[in-house]
């Protein structure tokens, strides 16, 4: 029997990786799409290549987009630093990339048309949609409306879905999920400051959600670390 093509957007990190474990193990054939966007490393690029690979994907793609063209986020900007901890409750922080989601989700959409794949995978989840105005479950729900509106196949007929599977897990079920499934979490990168090795910073907000979804899901975290 001929699995379901599903574009999921893998960008390296640990979240994205469960997410293409979990579209695995419902029975998806992944296309998995990642984007050099112009942040400031491209160690995450060259885990999710690693995942890919070890994940079976069908196939991945990595297109090149210009993001930092308008700067505006610490990831992007080499006027903006980016910083030490987590931001203050209830503020965007400056880790933000403007539009991103919407921008990664319009690409994968098209692709998706292409392949007749009816499904989306986006790695969103409870943590990051405190934060990110493009996590929450509401623009989620508002693309998908928009994506059905817009598109030949769902003027067709065709009823395209945005999977959400980690959106109310928070980042050790995250972990104990993938761990599950078999993700082997050494081969991601989930960190803003990670060196040309791929090695994390320890010290951003990133790292710091990472390192404690491992610690509080009682499993060894095993990030390489700089010295």
């Amino acid at each position: 029997m001929t699995k379901k093509p599903a574009v999921i957007l893998l960008s390296g990190g640990l979240d994205s990786a469960t997410c293409l474990a979990i579209a695995k193990a419902e029975g998806f054939a992944p296309y998995c799409l990642s984007f050099d966007y112009g942040q400031k490393h491209n160690a995450e690029l060259k885990a999710a290549a690693r995942v890919a690979k070890a994940l079976g994907a069908v196939e991945h793609r990595i297109l090149k987009i210009d993001l930092a063209g308008f700067g505006g986020s610490a990831l992007t900007d080499a006027t903006i630093d980016v910083p030490v901890g987590g931001g203050k409750p209830g503020e965007i922080p400056v880790t933000y990339v403007p539009a991103r989601n919407t921008v990664l989700l319009s690409y994968a959409l098209a692709w998706s048309e292409v392949l007749k794949a009816d499904d989306i995978f986006i790695g969103v989840n409870a943590v990051d949609y405190s934060g990110y105005p493009d996590c929450r479950p509401e623009y989620i729900a508002s693309f998908q409306a928009m994506a059905r509106l817009a598109t030949k196949v769902g003027v067709e007929g065709s009823n395209l879905t945005i999977h959400t599977p980690l959106l109310k897990l928070t980042k050790a079920g995250i972990a104990q999920k993938g761990t599950e499934l078999g993700v082997d979490y050494a081969l991601t990168v989930t960190c803003y400051k990670a060196d040309f090795e791929g090695r994390a910073c320890g010290q951003c907000e990133a790292c710091r959600l990472r390192s404690a979804g491992f610690a509080n899901a009682g499993l060894a975290d095993p990030t390489r670390y700089q010295k």
